[in-house]
Protein backbone atom coordinates (compact mmCIF):
# COMPACT_ATOMS: atom_id res chain seq x y z
CA UNK A 1 0.00 0.00 0.00
CA UNK A 2 1.36 3.42 -1.00
CA UNK A 3 0.84 6.77 0.70
CA UNK A 4 0.91 7.92 4.30
CA UNK A 5 -2.77 8.54 5.05
CA UNK A 6 -4.57 7.14 8.06
CA UNK A 7 -5.91 3.61 7.59
CA UNK A 8 -9.40 2.93 9.01
CA UNK A 9 -10.53 -0.67 9.39
CA UNK A 10 -14.17 -1.67 8.93
CA UNK A 11 -16.50 -4.46 7.83
CA UNK A 12 -17.61 -5.02 4.25
CA UNK A 13 -21.42 -5.19 4.07
CA UNK A 14 -21.69 -5.30 0.26
CA UNK A 15 -19.01 -5.77 -2.36
CA UNK A 16 -18.63 -4.32 -5.83
CA UNK A 17 -16.94 -4.97 -9.16
CA UNK A 18 -13.66 -3.33 -8.10
CA UNK A 19 -11.30 -4.33 -5.31
CA UNK A 20 -9.94 -0.81 -4.90
CA UNK A 21 -11.64 2.48 -5.66
CA UNK A 22 -10.94 6.12 -4.95
CA UNK A 23 -13.36 9.04 -4.71
CA UNK A 24 -14.47 12.24 -3.02
CA UNK A 25 -16.53 11.99 0.15
CA UNK A 26 -20.12 13.25 0.09
CA UNK A 27 -21.28 14.03 3.60
CA UNK A 28 -24.63 15.52 2.52
CA UNK A 29 -27.98 13.84 1.84
CA UNK A 30 -27.97 15.18 -1.71
CA UNK A 31 -27.10 12.93 -4.69
CA UNK A 32 -23.60 13.60 -6.06
CA UNK A 33 -22.72 11.32 -8.91
CA UNK A 34 -19.64 9.16 -8.50
CA UNK A 35 -18.79 10.22 -4.94
CA UNK A 36 -18.43 8.13 -1.79
CA UNK A 37 -21.44 8.67 0.42
CA UNK A 38 -20.69 9.02 4.14
CA UNK A 39 -23.69 8.44 6.44
CA UNK A 40 -24.28 7.32 10.04
CA UNK A 41 -26.80 4.74 8.78
CA UNK A 42 -28.56 3.76 5.57
CA UNK A 43 -32.27 4.53 5.36
CA UNK A 44 -34.88 5.10 2.69
CA UNK A 45 -34.53 8.89 2.83
CA UNK A 46 -31.02 8.52 1.39
CA UNK A 47 -32.19 6.59 -1.69
CA UNK A 48 -31.23 9.25 -4.27
CA UNK A 49 -27.84 9.85 -2.67
CA UNK A 50 -27.15 6.10 -2.44
CA UNK A 51 -27.90 5.24 -6.07
CA UNK A 52 -25.74 8.16 -7.25
CA UNK A 53 -22.77 7.06 -5.14
CA UNK A 54 -19.79 5.02 -6.24
CA UNK A 55 -19.53 3.54 -2.75
CA UNK A 56 -21.08 4.02 0.69
CA UNK A 57 -19.45 4.18 4.11
CA UNK A 58 -21.74 4.00 7.14
CA UNK A 59 -21.45 3.73 10.91
CA UNK A 60 -24.08 1.05 11.59
CA UNK A 61 -26.13 -1.68 9.95
CA UNK A 62 -25.79 -5.29 8.81
CA UNK A 63 -25.08 -7.12 5.56
CA UNK A 64 -28.68 -7.71 4.54
CA UNK A 65 -30.57 -4.55 5.45
CA UNK A 66 -32.87 -3.29 2.69
CA UNK A 67 -30.61 -0.43 1.62
CA UNK A 68 -27.55 -2.66 1.80
CA UNK A 69 -29.36 -5.12 -0.48
CA UNK A 70 -30.16 -2.26 -2.84
CA UNK A 71 -26.45 -1.41 -2.97
CA UNK A 72 -25.47 -5.03 -3.53
CA UNK A 73 -27.85 -5.23 -6.45
CA UNK A 74 -26.37 -2.10 -8.00
CA UNK A 75 -22.76 -3.14 -7.34
CA UNK A 76 -22.28 -0.24 -4.92
CA UNK A 77 -19.85 -1.31 -2.17
CA UNK A 78 -20.88 -0.64 1.44
CA UNK A 79 -18.26 -0.47 4.17
CA UNK A 80 -19.16 -0.06 7.84
CA UNK A 81 -16.71 1.64 10.20
CA UNK A 82 -16.91 2.80 13.80
CA UNK A 83 -19.12 5.89 14.07
CA UNK A 84 -16.32 7.96 15.59
CA UNK A 85 -14.21 7.28 12.47
CA UNK A 86 -16.80 8.84 10.15
CA UNK A 87 -15.64 12.36 11.09
CA UNK A 88 -12.20 11.67 9.56
CA UNK A 89 -13.65 10.78 6.15
CA UNK A 90 -13.37 14.02 4.19
CA UNK A 91 -11.90 14.89 0.83
CA UNK A 92 -10.31 12.11 -1.25
CA UNK A 93 -10.25 8.59 0.19
CA UNK A 94 -9.39 5.13 -1.14
CA UNK A 95 -11.44 2.03 -0.31
CA UNK A 96 -9.63 -1.32 -0.22
CA UNK A 97 -12.51 -3.76 -0.25
CA UNK A 98 -10.55 -6.97 0.24
CA UNK A 99 -9.07 -5.68 3.49
CA UNK A 100 -12.28 -3.77 4.38
CA UNK A 101 -10.30 -0.60 5.00
CA UNK A 102 -10.19 3.06 3.99
CA UNK A 103 -7.10 5.22 3.54
CA UNK A 104 -7.00 8.98 3.11
CA UNK A 105 -4.40 10.11 0.57
CA UNK A 106 -3.30 6.63 -0.56
CA UNK A 107 -2.94 5.54 -4.17
CA UNK A 108 -4.88 2.43 -5.14
CA UNK A 109 -3.26 -0.96 -5.68
CA UNK A 110 -4.24 -3.29 -8.56
CA UNK A 111 -7.14 -5.64 -7.70
CA UNK A 112 -6.52 -9.40 -7.73
CA UNK A 113 -8.73 -11.84 -9.65
CA UNK A 114 -11.15 -14.35 -8.16
CA UNK A 115 -12.75 -17.62 -9.18
CA UNK A 116 -16.47 -18.15 -9.71
CA UNK A 117 -18.76 -21.16 -9.31
CA UNK A 118 -20.09 -22.98 -12.36
CA UNK A 119 -22.89 -21.03 -14.01
CA UNK A 120 -25.01 -24.07 -14.80
CA UNK A 121 -25.22 -24.87 -11.10
CA UNK A 122 -27.40 -21.84 -10.33
CA UNK A 123 -30.21 -23.35 -12.40
CA UNK A 124 -32.91 -21.07 -13.72
CA UNK A 125 -31.51 -17.87 -12.28
CA UNK A 126 -33.57 -15.03 -10.81
CA UNK A 127 -32.06 -11.55 -10.61
CA UNK A 128 -33.03 -9.40 -7.63
CA UNK A 129 -33.35 -5.89 -9.04
CA UNK A 130 -34.05 -2.36 -7.86
CA UNK A 131 -34.93 -0.59 -11.10
CA UNK A 132 -35.14 -0.88 -14.89
CA UNK A 133 -31.42 -0.41 -15.45
CA UNK A 134 -30.78 -3.68 -13.61
CA UNK A 135 -32.71 -5.61 -16.28
CA UNK A 136 -30.75 -3.95 -19.07
CA UNK A 137 -27.50 -4.64 -17.18
CA UNK A 138 -28.24 -8.37 -16.98
CA UNK A 139 -29.57 -8.65 -20.51
CA UNK A 140 -26.43 -6.97 -21.88
CA UNK A 141 -24.33 -9.92 -20.63
CA UNK A 142 -24.38 -11.77 -23.93
CA UNK A 143 -25.86 -15.20 -24.65
CA UNK A 144 -25.75 -16.29 -21.00
CA UNK A 145 -28.30 -13.58 -20.12
CA UNK A 146 -30.95 -16.04 -21.32
CA UNK A 147 -30.08 -18.19 -18.28
CA UNK A 148 -31.82 -15.51 -16.18
CA UNK A 149 -35.43 -16.65 -16.30
CA UNK A 150 -36.94 -14.02 -14.02
CA UNK A 151 -36.42 -10.65 -12.37
CA UNK A 152 -37.63 -9.97 -8.87
CA UNK A 153 -38.51 -6.45 -7.67
CA UNK A 154 -39.78 -5.16 -4.32
CA UNK A 155 -42.69 -2.73 -4.67
CA UNK A 156 -41.17 -0.36 -2.13
CA UNK A 157 -38.10 0.04 -4.39
CA UNK A 158 -40.43 1.12 -7.20
CA UNK A 159 -41.93 3.66 -4.80
CA UNK A 160 -38.50 5.06 -3.96
CA UNK A 161 -37.52 5.35 -7.62
CA UNK A 162 -40.82 7.06 -8.52
CA UNK A 163 -40.97 9.29 -5.44
CA UNK A 164 -44.25 7.68 -4.33
CA UNK A 165 -45.50 7.56 -0.75
CA UNK A 166 -47.72 4.45 -0.63
CA UNK A 167 -49.26 5.00 2.80
CA UNK A 168 -50.16 8.59 1.92
CA UNK A 169 -51.78 7.32 -1.29
CA UNK A 170 -53.77 4.63 0.55
CA UNK A 171 -55.04 7.24 3.01
CA UNK A 172 -55.87 9.82 0.35
CA UNK A 173 -59.03 8.45 -1.24
CA UNK A 174 -60.02 6.61 -4.41
CA UNK A 175 -58.31 9.00 -6.85
CA UNK A 176 -54.98 8.85 -5.01
CA UNK A 177 -55.16 5.06 -4.74
CA UNK A 178 -55.86 4.69 -8.45
CA UNK A 179 -53.06 7.11 -9.36
CA UNK A 180 -50.63 5.13 -7.24
CA UNK A 181 -51.66 1.86 -8.90
CA UNK A 182 -51.38 3.35 -12.40
CA UNK A 183 -47.90 4.72 -11.63
CA UNK A 184 -46.70 1.29 -10.46
CA UNK A 185 -48.34 -0.38 -13.46
CA UNK A 186 -46.75 2.03 -15.93
CA UNK A 187 -43.34 1.43 -14.39
CA UNK A 188 -43.76 -2.33 -14.60
CA UNK A 189 -44.93 -1.95 -18.20
CA UNK A 190 -41.55 -0.41 -19.01
CA UNK A 191 -39.80 -3.28 -17.27
CA UNK A 192 -41.66 -5.85 -19.38
CA UNK A 193 -40.50 -4.05 -22.51
CA UNK A 194 -36.87 -4.70 -21.52
CA UNK A 195 -37.32 -8.46 -21.01
CA UNK A 196 -35.88 -11.04 -23.37
CA UNK A 197 -38.18 -13.75 -24.78
CA UNK A 198 -38.97 -16.27 -22.06
CA UNK A 199 -38.16 -13.92 -19.19
CA UNK A 200 -40.70 -12.73 -16.63
CA UNK A 201 -41.02 -10.26 -13.79
CA UNK A 202 -42.07 -11.00 -10.20
CA UNK A 203 -43.47 -8.17 -8.08
CA UNK A 204 -43.11 -8.67 -4.34
CA UNK A 205 -46.13 -6.78 -3.07
CA UNK A 206 -45.71 -3.90 -0.67
CA UNK A 207 -43.83 -4.82 2.51
CA UNK A 208 -43.20 -1.51 4.26
CA UNK A 209 -42.14 -1.77 7.88
CA UNK A 210 -43.21 1.06 10.18
CA UNK A 211 -39.65 2.38 10.67
CA UNK A 212 -39.13 2.58 6.91
CA UNK A 213 -42.63 3.99 6.34
CA UNK A 214 -41.87 6.90 8.64
CA UNK A 215 -39.07 7.97 6.27
CA UNK A 216 -41.29 8.15 3.18
CA UNK A 217 -44.66 9.22 4.61
CA UNK A 218 -45.77 12.83 4.90
CA UNK A 219 -49.36 12.76 6.15
CA UNK A 220 -50.51 9.19 6.92
CA UNK A 221 -50.20 8.09 10.55
CA UNK A 222 -47.49 5.50 11.18
CA UNK A 223 -47.52 3.41 14.36
CA UNK A 224 -44.39 3.41 16.46
CA UNK A 225 -43.50 -0.25 17.02
CA UNK A 226 -40.92 -1.56 19.49
CA UNK A 227 -39.80 -4.23 17.01
CA UNK A 228 -40.75 -3.31 13.43
CA UNK A 229 -39.15 -6.44 11.93
CA UNK A 230 -41.76 -8.51 13.76
CA UNK A 231 -44.54 -5.95 13.48
CA UNK A 232 -47.39 -5.01 11.16
CA UNK A 233 -45.95 -5.47 7.68
CA UNK A 234 -45.99 -7.91 4.78
CA UNK A 235 -49.05 -10.15 4.51
CA UNK A 236 -50.29 -8.93 7.91
CA UNK A 237 -50.55 -5.35 6.70
CA UNK A 238 -51.88 -6.29 3.28
CA UNK A 239 -54.74 -8.22 4.90
CA UNK A 240 -55.92 -5.09 6.68
CA UNK A 241 -55.67 -2.65 3.77
CA UNK A 242 -58.66 -2.16 1.49
CA UNK A 243 -56.79 0.66 -0.23
CA UNK A 244 -53.95 -1.61 -1.30
CA UNK A 245 -56.40 -4.09 -2.80
CA UNK A 246 -57.83 -1.32 -4.99
CA UNK A 247 -54.33 -0.09 -5.88
CA UNK A 248 -53.29 -3.59 -6.94
CA UNK A 249 -56.34 -3.87 -9.18
CA UNK A 250 -55.28 -0.58 -10.80
CA UNK A 251 -51.78 -2.01 -11.34
CA UNK A 252 -53.17 -5.12 -13.05
CA UNK A 253 -55.67 -3.12 -15.13
CA UNK A 254 -52.91 -0.80 -16.35
CA UNK A 255 -50.74 -3.73 -17.37
CA UNK A 256 -53.62 -5.47 -19.13
CA UNK A 257 -54.68 -2.28 -20.94
CA UNK A 258 -51.22 -1.62 -22.40
CA UNK A 259 -49.74 -5.11 -22.71
CA UNK A 260 -52.68 -7.41 -23.40
CA UNK A 261 -51.64 -11.03 -22.91
CA UNK A 262 -48.05 -9.88 -22.27
CA UNK A 263 -49.32 -8.67 -18.89
CA UNK A 264 -49.13 -12.31 -17.80
CA UNK A 265 -45.34 -11.94 -17.77
CA UNK A 266 -45.75 -10.02 -14.48
CA UNK A 267 -46.37 -12.26 -11.47
CA UNK A 268 -47.25 -11.41 -7.86
CA UNK A 269 -45.59 -12.66 -4.69
CA UNK A 270 -46.84 -12.49 -1.08
CA UNK A 271 -44.22 -11.09 1.32
CA UNK A 272 -43.64 -12.16 4.93
CA UNK A 273 -46.40 -14.77 5.04
CA UNK A 274 -46.71 -16.95 8.15
CA UNK A 275 -48.56 -20.00 6.86
CA UNK A 276 -51.14 -21.36 4.43
CA UNK A 277 -54.07 -19.85 6.35
CA UNK A 278 -52.69 -16.35 5.97
CA UNK A 279 -51.91 -17.04 2.29
CA UNK A 280 -55.47 -18.15 1.53
CA UNK A 281 -56.97 -15.26 3.49
CA UNK A 282 -54.86 -12.76 1.59
CA UNK A 283 -55.69 -14.22 -1.79
CA UNK A 284 -59.39 -13.94 -0.98
CA UNK A 285 -58.93 -10.41 0.39
CA UNK A 286 -57.12 -9.21 -2.73
CA UNK A 287 -59.90 -10.47 -4.99
CA UNK A 288 -57.51 -11.54 -7.74
CA UNK A 289 -59.01 -12.67 -11.05
CA UNK A 290 -59.47 -16.43 -11.35
CA UNK A 291 -56.31 -18.17 -12.52
CA UNK A 292 -53.95 -15.38 -11.42
CA UNK A 293 -50.74 -17.05 -10.19
CA UNK A 294 -49.70 -16.01 -6.69
CA UNK A 295 -46.33 -17.04 -5.26
CA UNK A 296 -45.16 -16.84 -1.67
CA UNK A 297 -42.03 -15.77 0.13
CA UNK A 298 -40.77 -18.23 2.72
CA UNK A 299 -38.80 -16.14 5.21
CA UNK A 300 -40.12 -17.17 8.63
CA UNK A 301 -39.72 -20.50 10.46
CA UNK A 302 -43.50 -20.94 10.49
CA UNK A 303 -43.59 -20.65 6.69
CA UNK A 304 -40.79 -23.21 6.45
CA UNK A 305 -42.89 -25.73 8.36
CA UNK A 306 -45.96 -24.81 6.28
CA UNK A 307 -44.21 -25.40 2.94
CA UNK A 308 -46.30 -28.42 1.93
CA UNK A 309 -49.50 -26.69 3.03
CA UNK A 310 -48.59 -23.54 1.09
CA UNK A 311 -48.11 -25.63 -2.04
CA UNK A 312 -51.45 -27.38 -1.51
CA UNK A 313 -53.10 -23.98 -0.91
CA UNK A 314 -52.17 -22.98 -4.45
CA UNK A 315 -48.88 -21.09 -4.17
CA UNK A 316 -47.62 -21.02 -7.77
CA UNK A 317 -43.97 -20.74 -6.71
CA UNK A 318 -41.91 -20.36 -3.56
CA UNK A 319 -39.04 -17.95 -2.94
CA UNK A 320 -36.80 -18.64 0.04
CA UNK A 321 -35.78 -15.30 1.60
CA UNK A 322 -32.54 -16.16 3.38
CA UNK A 323 -31.89 -12.68 4.75
CA UNK A 324 -34.94 -12.64 7.02
CA UNK A 325 -34.94 -16.37 7.59
CA UNK A 326 -31.45 -16.26 9.09
CA UNK A 327 -32.33 -13.54 11.58
CA UNK A 328 -35.48 -15.30 12.74
CA UNK A 329 -33.84 -18.71 13.06
CA UNK A 330 -30.86 -17.33 14.97
CA UNK A 331 -32.54 -14.40 16.81
CA UNK A 332 -29.85 -12.11 15.35
CA UNK A 333 -31.01 -8.77 13.91
CA UNK A 334 -29.60 -8.53 10.39
CA UNK A 335 -29.28 -4.75 10.73
CA UNK A 336 -27.41 -4.80 14.05
CA UNK A 337 -23.65 -4.96 13.59
CA UNK A 338 -23.22 -5.80 17.28
CA UNK A 339 -24.57 -9.30 16.61
CA UNK A 340 -22.97 -9.71 13.17
CA UNK A 341 -20.98 -12.75 14.35
CA UNK A 342 -24.24 -14.47 15.30
CA UNK A 343 -25.90 -13.72 11.95
CA UNK A 344 -24.62 -16.77 10.05
CA UNK A 345 -25.99 -17.46 6.57
CA UNK A 346 -24.47 -20.98 6.66
CA UNK A 347 -25.71 -22.01 10.09
CA UNK A 348 -26.80 -25.69 10.13
CA UNK A 349 -30.27 -24.80 11.45
CA UNK A 350 -30.81 -22.37 8.58
CA UNK A 351 -29.62 -24.87 5.99
CA UNK A 352 -31.85 -27.54 7.49
CA UNK A 353 -34.84 -25.21 7.09
CA UNK A 354 -33.96 -24.42 3.48
CA UNK A 355 -33.46 -28.12 2.77
CA UNK A 356 -36.96 -28.80 4.11
CA UNK A 357 -38.49 -26.13 1.86
CA UNK A 358 -36.72 -27.37 -1.28
CA UNK A 359 -37.54 -31.03 -0.68
CA UNK A 360 -41.17 -30.33 0.27
CA UNK A 361 -41.75 -28.06 -2.72
CA UNK A 362 -40.15 -30.60 -5.04
CA UNK A 363 -42.43 -33.34 -3.68
CA UNK A 364 -45.47 -31.11 -4.28
CA UNK A 365 -44.33 -30.16 -7.80
CA UNK A 366 -44.06 -26.46 -6.92
CA UNK A 367 -41.10 -24.45 -8.30
CA UNK A 368 -38.77 -23.10 -5.60
CA UNK A 369 -35.92 -20.58 -5.75
CA UNK A 370 -33.39 -19.84 -3.03
CA UNK A 371 -31.71 -16.47 -2.44
CA UNK A 372 -27.93 -16.54 -2.08
CA UNK A 373 -25.16 -14.04 -1.54
CA UNK A 374 -22.29 -14.67 -3.97
CA UNK A 375 -20.04 -15.52 -1.04
CA UNK A 376 -22.39 -18.34 0.03
CA UNK A 377 -23.22 -19.84 -3.35
CA UNK A 378 -20.49 -22.51 -3.43
CA UNK A 379 -21.44 -23.62 0.09
CA UNK A 380 -25.14 -23.84 -0.79
CA UNK A 381 -24.39 -25.76 -3.97
CA UNK A 382 -22.43 -28.29 -1.94
CA UNK A 383 -24.79 -28.64 1.03
CA UNK A 384 -28.34 -28.13 -0.25
CA UNK A 385 -30.58 -30.13 -2.58
CA UNK A 386 -30.86 -28.45 -5.96
CA UNK A 387 -33.74 -25.94 -6.21
CA UNK A 388 -35.22 -24.82 -9.51
CA UNK A 389 -32.87 -21.87 -9.38
CA UNK A 390 -30.99 -19.39 -7.24
CA UNK A 391 -31.83 -15.74 -6.69
CA UNK A 392 -28.92 -13.29 -6.66
CA UNK A 393 -28.49 -9.52 -6.62
CA UNK A 394 -27.89 -7.94 -10.01
CA UNK A 395 -24.21 -7.02 -9.68
CA UNK A 396 -23.23 -10.42 -8.26
CA UNK A 397 -25.18 -12.30 -10.93
CA UNK A 398 -23.67 -10.09 -13.63
CA UNK A 399 -20.17 -11.00 -12.48
CA UNK A 400 -21.10 -14.67 -12.64
CA UNK A 401 -22.53 -14.31 -16.15
CA UNK A 402 -19.46 -12.49 -17.45
CA UNK A 403 -16.77 -14.41 -15.60
CA UNK A 404 -14.46 -16.44 -17.87
CA UNK A 405 -13.75 -18.65 -14.84
CA UNK A 406 -17.40 -19.69 -14.57
CA UNK A 407 -17.00 -23.07 -16.27
CA UNK A 408 -20.07 -24.76 -17.73
CA UNK A 409 -21.00 -28.12 -16.35
CA UNK A 410 -23.40 -29.20 -19.08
Amino acid sequence: MNGTGRRILGSLLAGGTESVLRGTCNRTRSPREGTILIAPSLEAGLYDAIVAARAVVCGSGGMTGHMQSLCRGRGIPVLRVEEEDLADLVGEVTLYLESASIVVGSRPAPPPGSGKPALDAVGSACAVIADLQDITTINACGPDAARVESFFIREEFLCLALGLSPLDAMAGGAADIAAYGRAIGERLRGFVGALLPGQRLVLRMLDLRSDHAADVTATAPVAVEPNPEMGLHGARWLLGSVGYREALHAVLATLREHLGEEADRVGLSVPFVSDETEFVQLRDHLGLPDGTPLSAFVETPSAVHATTALCLAGASELFVGLKDLVQFYLAADRGNHLVADSYRTRHPAVLDGVRHVVESARAAGTPVRVFSLASDLDHYLAHLPTPDGYMMCTAELQQLLLSPGSARTG
